[in-house]
């Protein structure tokens, strides 16, 4: 924020921390109104049906206890436990266009009085929900709803999903108990790694996925009984052609239709999860979501619906086509590449309009002066 405010002609840091904290604009408002953008063109209008619903939280170190939601928690980005604060969002892929829908900060119970206790505060899966439930109420229809581990081994979760006549797919956790019919036709109660343990072989399919780096999976699906919700379809996927082999495997489970549920719709769907983490990269890497200079809850959210429409605005210059046009020698093909041509946009707007506006220039402070100097001269 006060980077901004050195670099914008009349705008100072206190003005500009009134306007995230104070001014009475609604974000909830300014959300509706980035989406409403986004359906007014041909080209940038996502499907209403046709497309994925994926549901993923992300978090950031943060220090201190004084802004709000902090807490000792996971944070995905260093892989381990630590003071920080976690987003929940939703996010729409329809195979050409991958959109940010949703946001809602996790507020951690450390940082409530009577922590858990406190009405106010709610756990991740029940802000995942509200986030779903605003999807659908403006009248999307996702053909498969994506989730990782800690939304999937959530048994409670998975059934909300289904009483809005969701299809999901999602993450087991290895130990997760089920009833599945082996060999002999016996039904036995095991863990899903002592039922990939053993299984042979021949079980295992191998799917290439068709990825910016393409890998091969070696995937075996089979019906799972769980207590309290019945018969699933579960997905084992290993990154090698048997158990001994894998360094990494992966259970995923769906109410889709057995039928439909088969070994590469399972994996090759759920690898569409993917553009969310994308998008969190992207976000994190270019538009400052984590850089907020305030504490409050409302603020903190307000500077994220702000980062999501910055990339909402350059999505959409993506997707209509001009700045490939008029500003880039090749193919854009990522949000850093298109932000690179932006950037030489503006500046070769800015240095035109300076050569006639040299008395505005010079009327600046000689560390404003010096700091354009540098950037576009």
């Amino acid at each position: 924020m006060s980077q901004i405010a050195r670099n914008t002609v009349g705008v100072s840091y206190n003005k500009l921390h009134h306007f995230i904290t104070e001014s009475p604009w609604d974000a909830e408002a300014i959300n509706e109104r980035r989406l409403e953008v986004m359906n007014s063109s041909r080209q940038t209008k996502p499907s209403r049906k046709n497309f994925n619903l994926i549901l993923d939280d992300t978090g950031h170190r943060k220090s201190g206890t004084l802004t709000a939601g902090v807490g000792r928690q996971y944070i995905g980005e260093i892989g381990k436990v630590d003071n920080g604060i976690v987003m929940v969002t939703t996010h729409l892929y329809d195979g050409v266009r991958s959109l940010p829908l949703d946001v809602a900060q996790y507020i951690h119970a450390d940082s409530l009085d009577k922590g858990k206790e406190n009405p106010s505060f709610k756990k991740k899966p029940s802000l995942a929900l509200e986030l779903i439930d605003k999807c659908l109420n403006r009248g999307y229809s996702p053909k498969v709803t994506l989730i990782d581990g800690g939304y999937g081994n959530n048994r409670s979760f998975l059934k909300e999903l289904e009483k809005r006549g969701l299809t999901y797919i999602g993450v087991l956790a290895k130990n997760r108990n089920v009833e599945a019919e082996i060999e002999t036709g016996e039904k036995i109660s095991l863990r899903l790694d002592e039922l990939t343990a053993i299984l042979p072989e021949t079980s295992f399919s191998c799917i290439e996925l068709k990825l910016q780096k393409p890998r091969k999976v070696w995937v075996a699906t089979t019906k799972v009984e769980i207590p309290e919700m019945g018969q699933r379809t579960v997905a084992i996927v290993m990154n090698a052609k048997n158990v001994e082999s894998a360094t990494e495997i992966d259970y995923l489970i769906t109410n889709a239709p057995f039928e439909k549920a088969t070994a590469e719709w399972i994996v090759t769907t759920y690898s569409q999860r993917n553009w969310i983490e994308v998008f969190y990269r992207d976000i994190k890497g270019w538009l400052g979501v984590k850089e907020y200079q305030t504490r409050g809850k409302r603020s903190i959210e307000r500077h994220w619906i702000l980062v999501f429409c910055a990339y909402t605005f350059i999505l959409w210059h993506w997707l209509t086509g001009g700045i490939a046009r008029q500003w880039a020698s090749k193919p854009l093909k990522t949000f850093v590449e298109v932000l690179e041509a932006f950037r030489i946009a503006v500046s070769y707007r800015f240095v035109r309009w300076l050569g006639n506006n040299v008395d505005v220039f010079a009327s600046h402070p000689r560390e404003f002066r010096l700091y354009l100097g540098l950037n576009f001269v």
